[in-house]
């Protein structure tokens, strides 16, 4: 969406806490011993004090109030009883909400406990690549400028980038346009970003993949050769200058 008014910023920054809250308090309160579906529970309270509604249930009808996905599973996984958290495992949580009519999306991957498989340099990097670019996005810079720095900031730490994947617009639904912000160069794409609309940006970097594939259940995908995927992931208000980070709320970059 394109905020043109000071009632839809308010209603932007409202959402924004909302879901960076949540994702705040699930990275924090989730434990080696636990199963997805308590992690989600807790998040899903959460959002119901906020008064914000799970969107990818809304929108998707998706069997979870959030997206936890762990290890191999690279995103969108469905919380169960049965996936028990370790030591150790990679983690991520997708937390997006609508709140009076508004939306916003964030997410974050993280280790569970101590990193005894080496997953923290993934996280790092992802970390970092989302941070660069945001710090290079403002009104008027080409989107697909965006994708090539990330891919090549990847590349530079030995990662690769998730090609059918992508940041989007948000706002007044889960995805609006511009959508497709690629985590690569498309020399087809000659749209900028614009001044006052906000986007959910997000980094899609992996070990070994460059293609997630949905697995039979119709929800969770894992990469293509398979490996290990870290994301993260802010809805930001575009200015002149830096953009306005407005679910800074998650500490996902701290």
């Amino acid at each position: 969406m394109s905020i043109t008014n000071n009632d839809q910023l308010i209603g932007m920054q409202k959402v924004s806490e909302a879901v960076a809250y949540t994702l705040r308090e699930m990275s924090q309160y989730a434990q080696p011993g636990m199963t997805t579906k308590e992690l989600d529970e807790y998040g899903a309270k959460i959002l119901a004090d906020f008064g914000a509604k799970s969107a990818p249930y809304l929108t998707y009808g998706f069997p979870g109030w959030t997206c936890i996905s762990v290890d191999n599973e690279f995103c969108h996984g469905i919380p169960t009883d049965q996936r028990i958290l370790k030591e150790g495992d990679l983690i991520n949580i997708d937390v997006s909400a609508e709140l009076n009519g508004y939306w916003a999306d964030n997410g974050g991957s993280f280790v569970i406990g101590k990193d005894i498989h080496q997953h923290q340099k993934l996280v790092d990097a992802s970390k970092d690549i989302l941070q660069k670019a945001i710090d290079n996005i403002k009104g008027g810079v080409k989107i697909s400028d965006i994708g090539f720095l990330m891919e090549t900031e990847a590349k530079k730490r030995g990662f690769k980038v998730i090609k059918n994947l992508a940041g989007h617009g948000v706002g007044r639904s889960l995805h609006e346009q511009p959508d497709e912000l690629l985590n690569y160069k498309n020399r087809f794409d000659t749209r900028r970003f614009k001044k006052n609309s906000v986007v959910a940006i997000e980094t899609f970097i992996s070990t070994s993949s460059n293609l997630a594939v949905e697995l039979k259940d119709g929800w969770t995908m894992v990469g293509n050769k398979g490996g290990y995927m870290a994301q993260h992931e802010h809805t930001i208000l575009i200015t002149e200058g830096k953009p306005i980070i407005l679910t800074q709320a998650n500490e996902i970059l701290n």
